[in-house]
């Protein structure tokens, strides 16, 4: 299960992107928590706490409190180019609430794996799981052992054994995790989009010039008319 985290914040007396950028100057990061019917309440985090609280690389599926709140983090922004975090949603949550969490994927027993011992490759379709849960048993990671998977081989959901009181939030396929294919596989997938995404280039490439044939010919077109209307003049 996740460890419980805490930060402390202080109310945002002032809002918009002026008193935003105030607040990350002087090493704060704004933030709102909403739900549960109540107020959205602005508030503002030390940076390094929340970076601190990032680097467990499990803080989007942790209960984490704020200013004695129970909160889950929603969404967080990052600046494009420093990459450091620019705004955070919580969302308010009871003690026992269900919710909704991404949970990383860890793969384990690879040494087990006569697919990997063979050479092959590991192709991971999903690095998270979407679960629903109880908050209070959000787990931190979900293990999945490779342990007799040979080349060929998938990875689906219902081969995977969830904590109890845990599951999919997706109940209507039974979806791919992984594969362990042959190098020569990946080499031929790779192969495979490449010469499909050339192909769509090349279709939009052909689509934007016929488009741009038939702008000319419609500009050509009613210069014409102009230069009729003024010999007629």
């Amino acid at each position: 299960m996740s460890d419980q985290l805490t930060l402390a914040a202080e109310t945002r007396d002032r809002v918009g992107k002026g008193a935003s950028r105030a607040l990350r100057r002087d090493g704060r990061v704004p933030a709102v928590i909403y739900g549960q019917n109540k107020n959205p309440a602005s508030i503002h985090l030390e940076e390094k706490a929340l970076v601190k609280a990032l680097s467990t690389g499990h803080f989007m599926n942790t209960v984490v409190m704020v200013n004695g709140e129970r909160t889950l983090p929603k969404d967080v922004h990052f600046h494009p180019v420093s990459d450091r975090p620019v705004h955070v949603d919580f969302l308010r949550i009871s003690a026992h609430a269900t919710v909704t969490v991404a949970v990383p994927v860890v793969f384990v027993d690879e040494e087990e794996a006569p697919g990997l011992t063979k050479g092959g490759v590991l192709n991971v379709v999903r690095h998270e799981l979407e679960l629903i849960c109880d908050a209070s048993e959000i787990p931190s990671e979900i293990k999945i052992s490779l342990a007799g998977r040979d080349i060929g081989d998938s990875i689906h959901i219902s081969d995977v054994t969830l904590p109890q009181g845990t599951e999919s939030a997706i109940e209507d396929r039974d979806f791919t995790i992984a594969t362990l294919i042959a190098p020569s596989a990946m080499k031929a997938e790779a192969q495979e989009q490449f010469e499909e995404e050339a192909a769509l280039a090349e279709a939009a490439s052909a689509e934007a010039a016929a488009e741009a044939e038939a702008e000319a010919a419609e500009d050509e077109a009613a210069a014409e008319g102009d230069d009729e209307e003024k010999t007629g003049e």
